[in-house]
């Protein structure tokens, strides 16, 4: 059975202090959402069967599942052990219920009660995660055109959550395992339990610090300070990984763990950026697009947040739209390499092994 109602008439979250203004019970979108009873999805899932588990992570379990209507979804449970806890569900909830794009992954609803279980169900993505695609067992068949149009469609999602709806929303957690890949290798934004509605007015959130080493903002790690340019941060981190096909913290055999951010600044400086391009792709990309999409890479994480772009100004910059010669200049970027220098309180995942 599937009935609807509107999530706002039964959750609602705690009081949000932000640099301007408190939000005190901010009711979640009056929007319709979906609900689905545990044992529809418990019979979606073939009583989440351990065959049937797509992925696992810090806030609990995800399976693949199919609706009475034929639907393949993805069921997300959270536990109640979960590092997820019901601010962060409801701000999954809150965040995805106030879209609709094409690089977004779709929220069909939600499951609480019957168990200590809350429930999220998604639209099912046949391709898994682009952390998946980017191991080395898979990279070899990942073209540079599908890189490319993957590095827009995340863009493009970003723009839409950062600049064209109101409230914008900061995601707070943009990391390769954290973009879904359809049938069409067409990316997709998910997993928005961490992320925050950002009011009109509001220039800065101070929030714990959430999110994964490797891909933090140095301002947002430091003094807890979140902006729209923490996430523009994260997706330099990504575009950096993508071309480069390695790891936002990775190790070397000579030199042991480095920082990829590091990496590339200390290539580009010496004017050997071009060799961080992925190896797999035996030269079968465009060199000067290569070029591109790392420079803008280095961009959004330059140390100062000023200095990095909008996510209107990456995509053109990434298309070709706006010339990188003479309209910027790429500074030493920020990175944080010591867990110590993260403000206390913090909520962050070690950089994953993908």
């Amino acid at each position: 059975m599937k009935f609807s109602f509107p999530w706002s008439s039964c959750f609602f979250f705690s009081p949000e202090t932000t640099s301007n203004q408190t939000r005190q019970g901010a009711k979640v979108s009056p929007n319709v959402i979906g609900a689905f009873s545990y044992e529809e999805l418990k019979q979606a899932t073939s009583c989440f069967r351990s065959s049937n588990k797509i992925g696992e992570g810090g806030f609990g379990c995800v399976y693949k599942g199919t609706l009475d209507d034929g639907r393949v979804v993805a069921v997300k449970v959270l536990s109640a052990e979960s590092r997820q806890g019901d601010r962060e569900f409801m701000s999954e909830i809150n965040s995805m219920s106030k879209f609709s794009h094409e690089n977004l992954v779709q929220l069909y609803g939600g499951c609480i009660g019957q168990t200590e279980s809350r429930i999220l169900v998604y639209e099912y993505m046949e391709n898994n995660s682009l952390a998946q695609v980017l191991g080395e067992e898979n990279r070899a068949k990942f073209s540079w055109k599908s890189r490319t149009e993957i590095c827009l469609g995340i863009a493009r999602g970003l723009a839409h959550i950062h600049e064209e709806i109101k409230p914008h929303v900061v995601h707070r957690d943009i990391k390769a395992s954290n973009i879904l890949l359809d049938q069409n290798f067409n990316p997709k934004i998910s997993d928005f339990g961490l992320s925050k509605l950002f009011p009109n007015n509001v220039s800065y959130i101070s929030t714990r610090v959430a999110g994964t080493l490797g891909y933090l903002a140095p301002e947002y790690a430091i003094s807890g300070h979140l902006t729209r340019k923490s996430d523009v941060y994260s997706f330099g981190v990504l575009l950096l990984e993508i071309v480069s096909g390695r790891r936002a913290v990775d190790f070397d055999p000579q030199i042991g763990e480095y920082y990829l951010v590091e990496k590339a600044w200390k290539m580009f400086e010496e004017e050997k950026l071009m060799e961080l391009v992925d190896p797999l792709l035996k030269g079968k990309f465009s060199e000067t697009e290569a070029m591109r999409f790392m420079k803008v890479g280095l961009l959004c994480v330059q140390e100062f947040r000023r200095l990095r772009p909008v996510m209107s100004m990456a995509i053109k910059m990434l298309s070709g739209e706006m010339n990188l010669e003479d309209q910027v200049e790429i500074t030493q970027p920020g990175v944080i390499t010591d867990i110590r220098n993260v403000k206390l309180r913090q909520s962050f995942t070690p950089a994953e092994k993908q």
